[in-house]
């Protein structure tokens, strides 16, 4: 099916003739103002008809649109491999890239929603004493003369100005200048007197009498003259005025000066609130919410313990624990639970043991006395044990300046708002009341900051805070916080192209997912989704399915239309999607030999839990998104267990204890998403080991023993054989001043990475190069012909795992999570059954994949569950769920309101538990 259904430009979206990479010139028809699809097998060129072709136009044509000087910084970007796009509109990508380097970079600023909180403090923000509680006021004339004119007709005062004359001026002259500028009285000790010569027994300070006044209402000359008046009494006074009744029964001051109790407060800016601004940026951590300073986990590194049984590892030891005792001993005086473990204590009893008081030495004036005496060697080398990165003591990781939290909406500063979890601070705005004139100045900024937080609870991020690192976050975490900014600035007729949105999300975030797509569609804009997600299929406008296979037995389209005309097609997709293939639940579920518990889990928001993991079997963690998963997994159990198996590694989080029958596993593998190799030569065929083979087959034929080529002339890592203008890299990076760098193919070698003479030496009429482009299929099939068994046998793996349509030379940069993923997975598994048991632990390894994938990737788990191995996969996928021997399911929800243990067991006793909301999505596909 590839034929153009919709022909107008103006309706739809038509590419004609797209052949990059493995399309087979392909005519596609993209409805506009529609939600479509493309889906198909890993690898069939879904990604390079959304992204490579689609979107790279889009791209092309914007930068051709600019001017020519703004293009010689911009590079030349070609032209796709397509005949033409028609109907294009301007195009915006959202991939699962985390986008951001920039340290200072948060949730709140690249969902623009810090922008406004700034600009609302700045506008509406009051100011209070964080002495008295009082709200800091600044009188302007306009407030002076509204109170004069609110009191009675007629009724007397005096305006006045507090007078200082400094020590180093005559008293006599300076009254004398006061008279020269027409002043003809002041008034001391209640008396009301005239300048005159000879006063010098006033003394330094008295009240000059500006004006006196008699109050009229509606008299216009009155008012004015008053308000000069006032402006004046503001200049003597150095800021402050007197209103004081004429009989001097009241007296009431005015101040244009921003203080209160003694201190002098900056006025609200949007400055005051930025952390990327000098002026609102912490001084001490200059922004960036932490510093290298000492760390409290390597303080009190067992949080199990109390100070009693010596929690705080620095006062251990004869010397140190006089500072211990002196807590102690002291304790019962205020009230402190010396016996209570340290993460039971409250935030006000640890912050007490830090700063300490006049009974002992608290954290902080310990670790200064001994920086104070850092000449010593000994004091060095304990400030060096215990000193790491940590949040800034001076802001407590809200990156401002102390006055900006004086500042306060609604009761909240701006430091406590992005602490919030977002549905938290959907809560406060929802019931924030203003008086009538806030509300007026703010009523478009709160708009913005509402729409915006919906936009963040829909896509499933109600668990993280506005302060949370954008460094920190997941792709798919990323990926939903650019959807959300997208959204906020409400663009329309624009082209949204999404590489799996729904990566990272529970079934029950999904629906949400959806509705938003619908929003941004329902905006007039035309949304392109490179999916797998079968309820993402079931919810499009138009399903373009891209098949049948992969790689060189892909890159056709083999049905698109709606999802009643998909279904009516053979391809793989329509098949899952009817019924008609199926991943099938397993007929019997494994029992484990051996187990490993991780006992009192309280990392993060995980609530003290207890979870045993069964060994030698198929375990699947599950939960909705932020509800624990990962730091149970990846922070807590990995690390502690390579401690236990005598690794090295990260710190494990907070927990009590591991238990189990570690006999059961010789060492661990985690096999996450990051790439396979640093090095951009890294690819999958040198992963494997298998590259090693290749070059001694080269390095065995004639034409190289002729010449006397090594195996290492076949190396693209070292001098030799390879192109010396690329040094085997088959691009030349060109940097952009203002850009991303772009990679031109290096015009000597044309990208075939070797020396004209290398290439010279084939094997079949096949040079190194043209190996290198075989996919894993292709190559496979080329080694079986030729009789390099070993070399197919090596690559087999890849080809299990659903990657034979890969390339062996392809970067590792160019591979996706899931693909980087999948390659670890071959490498375990051609590593032969002679390994002692090891577990694996997998992140997401269903990212990218079709349903077809999944049942290759379920027949490379049995395979390691067969050779006594055992898994512990974190995923969402329920096809894959159902399919686990032992199901671990926390929430019930994200962030703080997550961290339980909800339901154990088997995929049947998770579905029938009514606590679990996993399991309801689970019961519709156990049947």
């Amino acid at each position: 099916m590839d034929s153009i259904v919709e022909t107008d430009p103006k309706k739809a979206i038509l590419i004609k003739g797209a052949r990059l990479h493995n399309l087979k010139n392909i005519d596609v028809s993209i409805p506009r103002n529609q939600l479509v699809v493309i889906t198909g097998m890993s690898g069939s060129g879904k990604s390079t008809l959304a992204f490579d072709t689609l979107y790279a136009e889009g791209q092309r044509r914007y930068v051709e649109s600019l001017s020519s000087y703004a293009r010689q910084f911009l590079g030349k970007l070609d032209k796709p491999k397509v005949d033409y796009i028609r109907g294009i509109a301007p195009a915006i990508a959202i991939e699962q890239k985390i986008n951001s380097t920039n340290p200072r970079s948060t949730v709140g600023t690249s969902t623009e929603i810090y922008d406004y909180l700034k600009l609302l403090y700045a506008r509406i923000g009051k100011t209070y004493s964080p002495i008295s509680g009082n709200e800091v006021v600044k009188h302007r004339v306009s407030d002076v003369v509204d109170y004069v004119l609110s009191q009675e007709k007629d009724r007397r005062f005096l305006l006045l100005a507090p007078i200082t004359i400094s020590d180093d001026r005559d008293i006599q002259k300076s009254l004398d200048l006061l008279s020269k500028q027409g002043y003809a009285r002041i008034k001391h000790k209640g008396e009301v007197l005239r300048i005159g010569p000879e006063m010098t027994d006033i003394g330094r300070s008295f009240d000059l009498v500006v004006d006196r006044v008699v109050v009229k209402k509606e008299d216009e000359d009155f008012i004015n003259r008053l308000a000069g008046a006032i402006d004046t009494a503001f200049f003597e006074g150095k800021g402050t005025c007197l209103i004081e009744e004429a009989d001097g029964d009241q007296r009431i001051a005015f101040s244009n000066k921003f203080e209160l109790d003694g201190l002098v407060f900056p006025e609200p800016n949007v400055h005051l609130f930025s952390f990327s601004n000098p002026y609102g940026a912490c001084p001490k951590c200059e922004g960036y919410g932490d510093v290298i300073g000492i760390d409290e986990d390597l303080v009190i590194p067992n949080t199990e313990r109390s100070v009693y049984d010596n929690a705080i590892a620095p006062w251990k030891g004869e010397s140190m624990s006089v500072y211990r005792d002196d807590l102690v001993n002291n304790a019962y005086t205020f009230d402190f639970p010396i016996h209570k473990p340290w993460f039971e204590l409250t935030p006000e009893q640890r912050n007490l043991v830090w700063e300490g008081n006049k009974h002992f030495t608290g954290l902080n004036a310990f670790f200064q006395k001994l920086e104070e005496k850092s000449y010593k060697i000994q004091n060095r080398v304990m400030l060096s044990r215990y000193r790491g990165k940590t949040r800034c003591n001076q802001c407590s990781g809200t990156r401002l300046r102390a006055e900006a939290s004086y500042v306060k909406v609604g009761g909240k500063s701006i430091t406590e708002l992005v602490d919030m979890p977002i549905y938290k601070l959907a809560k406060f705005f929802d019931e924030l009341e203003l008086d009538p004139h806030r509300t007026e100045v703010s009523k478009r900024l709160l708009l913005e900051i509402r729409n915006r937080i919906r936009y963040l609870l829909k896509v499933g991020l109600s668990y993280l805070s506005l302060n949370r690192k954008s460094n920190s976050l997941s792709g798919g975490e990323s990926q939903r916080i650019n959807l959300a900014t997208s959204l906020g600035s409400s663009l329309v007729g624009s082209m949204y192209i999404l590489d799996e949105p729904s990566v990272g999300l529970h079934p029950r975030d999904s629906e949400n997912l959806i509705e938003v797509l619908k929003a941004l569609k329902a905006l007039g804009n035309t949304v392109i989704v490179v999916e797998h997600d079968e309820e993402m299929m079931r919810a499009a406008d138009r399903i373009i399915d891209i098949g049948p296979e992969a790689g060189t037995h892909g890159g056709e389209v083999v049905a698109q239309g709606t999802l009643s005309e998909l279904l009516k097609s053979d391809s793989y997709t329509a098949r899952y999607l009817s019924g008609a293939m199926e991943i099938p639940v397993p007929a019997k579920r494994r029992n484990g030999k051996g187990h490993i518990t991780v006992l009192g889990a309280r990392q993060h928001n995980l609530q003290n839990i207890d979870v045993t993991f069964p060994l030698q079997v198929l375990t699947v963690v599950t939960g909705v998104s932020g509800s624990g998963k990962s730091t149970l997994v990846n922070k807590i159990l990995y690390p502690a267990l390579q401690k236990k198996l005598g690794g090295y590694g990260q710190k494990a989080g907070h927990h009590k204890t591991l238990e189990g029958e570690f006999g059961f596993i010789s060492h661990l593998e985690f096999v996450d998403q990051n790439p396979i190799g640093r090095s951009s030569r890294s690819n999958p065929v040198t992963y494997l080991k298998a590259y090693d083979d290749i070059r001694n087959l080269f390095a065995s034929q004639k034409l190289s023993k002729l010449r006397g080529y090594k195996s290492k002339h076949f190396s693209f890592n070292v001098d030799g054989g390879r192109c010396e203008k690329c040094k085997g890299e088959g691009d030349i990076t060109v940097e952009m001043q203002f850009m991303a760098d772009v990679h031109l193919e290096c015009d000597q070698c044309k990208g075939k990475r070797f020396k004209k003479e290398i290439l010279e030496v084939q094997f079949h009429k096949a040079s190194i190069s043209d190996v290198l482009q075989m996919t894993v299929d292709e190559a496979i099939s080329f080694f079986q012909d030729h009789k390099a068994d070993k070399i197919a046998s090596r690559l087999k793996p890849l080809q299990d795992v659903g990657l034979g349509y890969v390339a062996l030379g392809q970067p590792s940069s160019t591979l996706s999570g899931g693909e980087a993923q999948r390659i670890k997975l071959a490498s375990f598994l051609g590593k032969g059954q002679g390994r002692e048991k090891a577990l694996f632990i997998f992140d997401e390894p269903t990212t990218g994949l079709h349903f077809h994938d999944i049942r290759k990737l379920l027949d490379s788990f049995n395979a390691l569950l067969g050779k006594g191995h055992s898994i512990i996969v974190i995923e969402h996928n329920i096809e894959l769920i159902k399919s686990a021997d032992h199901v671990i399911d926390l929430g019930p929800e994200g962030g703080d309101k997550g961290g339980q243990l909800l339901a154990f067991g088997t995929p049947e006793e998770v579905a029938s538990n009514p606590d679990s909301i996993t399991g309801r999505y689970l019961k519709q596909k156990l049947r």
